[in-house]
């Protein structure tokens, strides 16, 4: 008697296999056994812009470093002040911004004064050029102002000793001016990690090369080598490995000797012509091979020898999907960036999206604020893991949690803009 169903395994155009690991957990144990390197340079300033801090900054001085004037004004005693009426000062002198007055100031008295000059000795208080009534005696005022105004005091916006920035930040310009203020030329960051990547298959070709039938240009690498200059790693292209043994375990061997992390792109699913995964059990150990996700299932995640290991699907939006959510927060925490995890927003997806329990889904979507002013969202056309247009046209990740059945259009929806990570 013949059998009316087969035995078969499951693959990655099932919605669950009890074999994959959620998400969410594969996520926890990237971040908990990788660790930041140890290696530290210290480079100039100017080059030190998206680079992370490898100790907490302390400010050598106040900033301000002396009580100044915050508007163009008159600079006089919080005493003088009247209680009700008018007042008359006489003016005895100017203070300039790099040039301060260098006298003191008595009552009834007061000193034409610049945005960021010191107070002159005796005054407390600062009244805009445009509430005084400029008289033949000097400045008339009336009671509208009160003691202390418009002064900024010496360390009110960092005082000495402070941290002004603490180890494991991602330096932005606003960063770099901000040390510049504090006459620091120099700063210790994390070195910059080596990510070594190649891909593989045989029926990859670089660009340059002629297409037979049955090839493709192989744009994983340039994907690959875009997310990793913007996240300030170095990377080594080793370029396409073909389907052989010999050639899958030399560039493994190659790879580990000159990098400190390894990513492959394609070779981690069943095939018979796929080596990678036989190479990597040899060489080196696998924390995990299948995650619930789409796209994606098929990834890879160990070491080899002292560099860490990311295999990655062979379809160009799975490589990028597993980059972004499982990738690039690990390389971010081995180049010691302590930074949060990106921010996600509520959406209303304007879209029917296709999902079934059992993973996770990241489907490309379009962010973007209706007629109303509420964030909307809509899917980028098919969803197909192949389809690269679906990501050079989207702004954002429509994130579909692993117990989801379907999304009908007028739901709420979390998504992750790609300006949060890319």
């Amino acid at each position: 008697m013949s059998q009316t169903t087969l035995r078969v395994d499951p693959s990655c155009m099932d919605d669950f296999d009890p074999n994959s690991l959620l998400a969410d957990e594969a996520i926890r144990r990237i971040q908990q056994q990788i660790q930041p390197t140890s290696g530290f340079e210290k480079i100039a300033l100017r080059s030190a812009l998206g680079r992370i801090l490898y100790s907490d900054v302390l400010s050598k001085i106040e900033v301000p470093g002396h009580t100044n004037s915050a508007m163009d004004g008159y600079a006089l005693r919080g005493d003088d002040l009247p209680s009700a009426g008018t007042f008359t000062l006489d003016v005895i002198g100017t203070a300039w911004a790099g040039t301060p007055y260098t006298g003191a100031v008595s009552a009834k008295q007061c000193v034409r004064i610049m945005t960021g000059a010191p107070l002159p000795e005796g005054t407390d208080t600062v009244v805009i050029q445009e509430h005084a009534e400029i008289t033949d005696d000097g400045i008339r005022i009336d009671a509208r102002h009160k003691p202390g105004q418009n002064v900024r005091h010496a360390g009110e916006d960092i005082a000495k000793g402070q941290t002004v920035l603490n180890a494991g930040r991602r330096l932005t310009p606003a960063d770099i001016g901000l040390l510049a203020s504090l006459g620091i030329g120099e700063t210790k960051v994390y070195r910059k990690i080596r990510v070594a990547f190649f891909s593989t298959g045989d029926e990859l070709r670089s660009i340059g090369e002629p297409l037979e039938p049955g090839t493709i240009y192989d744009s994983n690498r340039y994907t690959l080598q875009g997310m990793l200059t913007r996240i300030g790693a170095e990377s080594i292209d080793m370029g396409v490995i073909r389907d052989r043994r010999e050639d899958t375990f030399e560039a493994f061997r190659e790879a580990a000797t000159c990098a400190d992390v390894i990513i492959t792109s394609g070779g981690v699913s069943v095939g018979e012509a796929d080596y990678v995964k036989e190479c990597l059990e040899e060489l080196g150990q696998v924390t995990f091979w299948k995650v619930a996700m789409k796209p994606g299932r098929p990834l890879a995640f160990g070491r080899i020898k002292d560099a860490w290991f990311f295999g990655l699907p062979g379809n160009p939006v799975s490589v990028m999907v597993t980059f972004y959510m499982f990738v690039q927060p690990a390389l971010r925490r081995l180049m010691g960036e302590t930074e949060p995890d990106p921010l996600t927003l509520q959406a209303r997806c304007e879209s029917k999206l296709s999902k079934k329990a059992g993973r996770t889904e990241y489907q490309r979507g379009v962010l973007e604020y209706d007629g109303s002013g509420q964030l909307t969202v809509s899917k980028t056309g098919s969803q197909g893991s192949g389809i690269l247009t679906s990501m050079s046209h989207a702004n954002c990740f429509i994130i579909l949690p692993l117990e989801l059945e379907s999304v009908e259009p007028g739901s709420t929806v979390t998504v992750l803009p790609f300006a949060a990570i890319m």
